[in-house]
C-alpha cells in the first residue's frame, strides 16, 4: 500500500499562543524551583514537592525553543543553505545576548562591592567572567555553575543555535513520513537517557556543567522533529488527544519506576508539546488567554532576573533561619513580575530591534523584527 503524500510546509509562520502561555508557567516553575528552600516554613509539603521538580522546565524550553526555531526559520534556511546561517545567528544574538549582558553587568557591580568590601567572592569567578560574556560558561569549560546560574541554560541555547542551520538543511525533515519523526523523538530520548545513564545521572538535573549542553542539543532536535509533525498533523484534535494520552502515560510511568527520569521526563513533555500545539480545547484556550501569553511574553526577563533579585532578597529580609516569610516573598514576586515586564518593553525589544536593524550586511529596507 502505497503511503499518502505528506502535505506541504505551510509558508505562514503560525503563532501558537499555547506554547507561549506554557513557556510563562515554565519560567515560574523555575523561580519558585530557586526560592523553594527558603519557603519550607510555610509552603504545603505538596507545593515543595512541585517546585523542588522545577528544574525541568528548562527541558521544556529547550524543546519549545527547537519548535519555534524551526517554524520560524527552517524552511528559510533550507531555501537560503548556508547564505542564510550569519543572518540566523545575528537575530539570535539581538534576541538572548542584550538583557543577559544587562543582568551580568548588574551582578558585576554586585560582585565589585563584595570585593571592596572583603566579602565571599566564591560565587563571582572574575576568571570565569569572559566565559559569561560571550555565553559560553556552560561548554564543560567550569566546574561548577557561577555568576547568574539560571544563564547556564541560554549559554546551551547559543550551542544549538550554531548547530541549527546545518541541522535544517543537511536533512529533508519535510519529506520525513510521521513514524520516521516519531522514531526519531523516540531515539534521541534513548540516547540522552543513555549518555545521562553512563555518566552516572539518575536526574536531567545532574552534572550540569558536564552534561548540559549535550541535553539542551538533544532536546532542540526533539523540539525540530516536533514541530514537523505538527505541519502533518496540524488540525487533528483526536492526534491531539491521543499526545496527551501519551504524555499522561509516561508520567504514570515515572511515578511507578525510579531512576527512568532522564528518559521519561523527555517523552512526556515531548508528548504534552505536540498535544498542545494541536489541541484547540480547553487546555490550549486557557494557556492562550492574555495574562498567560504576557507571561510568556516577558518570560525571558523573568528568568535571567529572578535568581539575582532572589540573593538581594535574602542579603536584606532573611535571617540565620534562611527562610523568607510570606509577605516578604509576596513582595518579591510583585517587585520581579514588574521588572520582568519592565525589562521587556523598555530594555529586550528596543535591544533586539536595534540591533536587527544593524545588522551586518542589512539593507536599509529590510526587515528588522521577527
Amino acid at each position: 500500500m502505497i503511503a499518502p503524500p505528506i502535505p506541504p510546509q505551510r509558508t505562514r509562520i503560525p503563532h501558537l499562543a499555547a506554547l507561549t502561555g506554557l513557556r510563562g508557567i515554565a519560567a515560574w516553575w523555575v523561580v519558585f524551583y530557586h526560592a523553594r528552600l527558603s519557603l519550607t516554613e510555610w509552603m504545603p509539603e505538596a507545593g515543595t514537592a512541585i517546585a523542588a521538580s522545577g528544574y525541568l522546565a528548562v527541558d521544556l524550553f529547550f524543546m519549545l525553543s527547537g519548535f519555534v526555531m524551526w517554524l520560524n526559520y527552517g524552511e528559510r534556511l533550507r531555501r537560503e543553505g548556508a547564505a542564510g546561517a550569519p543572518a540566523f545567528w545575528w537575530r539570535r544574538f539581538a534576541r538572548i545576548w542584550p538583557l543577559h549582558a544587562a543582568v551580568l553587568g548588574a551582578m558585576v557591580a554586585f560582585a565589585l562591592v563584595l570585593l571592596a568590601t572583603g566579602r565571599d567572592m566564591a560565587n563571582y569567578p572574575l576568571a570565569e567572567l569572559p566565559l559569561h560574556v560571550l555565553l559560553v560558561q556552560n561548554w564543560g569549560l567550569t566546574p561548577e555553575l557561577t555568576w547568574n546560574h539560571p544563564a547556564w541554560s541560554i549559554s546551551t541555547e547559543v550551542g544549538a543555535y550554531l548547530i541549527f542551520p546545518l541541522a535544517a538543511v543537511a536533512v529533508r525533515w519535510g519529506a520525513m513520513r510521521p513514524w520516521a519523526l516519531v522514531a526519531g523523538v523516540i531515539v534521541a530520548a534513548l540516547a540522552l537517557h543513555g549518555v545521562f545513564t553512563l555518566a552516572g545521572a539518575e536526574t536531567l538535573g545532574e552534572q550540569i556543567t558536564r552534561l548540559g549542553l549535550v541535553r539542551c542539543i538533544v532536546q532542540f532536535g526533539i523540539g525540530m522533529m516536533l514541530a514537523n509533525l505538527w505541519a502533518v498533523w496540524s488540525g487533528r484534535g483526536a492526534i491531539a488527544a491521543a499526545c496527551a494520552g501519551a504524555s499522561a502515560l509516561c508520567l504514570v510511568a515515572l511515578w511507578l519506576f525510579e531512576g527512568m527520569d532522564t528518559l521519561l521526563v523527555p517523552l512526556a513533555f515531548a508528548a504534552l508539546l505536540l498535544a498542545l500545539a494541536l489541541d484547540e480545547g480547553p487546555a490550549a484556550r486557557l494557556l492562550s488567554t492574555r495574562p498567560l501569553v504576557w507571561l510568556g511574553d516577558v518570560s525571558y526577563a523573568t528568568y535571567l532576573v529572578h535568581f539575582p533579585l532572589l540573593i538581594a532578597l535574602k542579603l536584606l529580609a532573611v535571617d540565620e533561619s534562611l527562610q523568607i516569610g510570606p509577605a516578604a516573598f509576596a513582595a518579591y514576586l510583585l517587585i520581579l513580575l514588574a521588572l520582568s515586564g519592565g525589562l521587556y518593553r523598555w530594555l529586550e525589544k528596543p535591544a533586539q530591534t536595534w540591533l536587527n536593524a544593524r545588522r551586518p550586511g542589512q539593507r536599509k529596507t529590510a526587515s528588522v523584527c521577527d
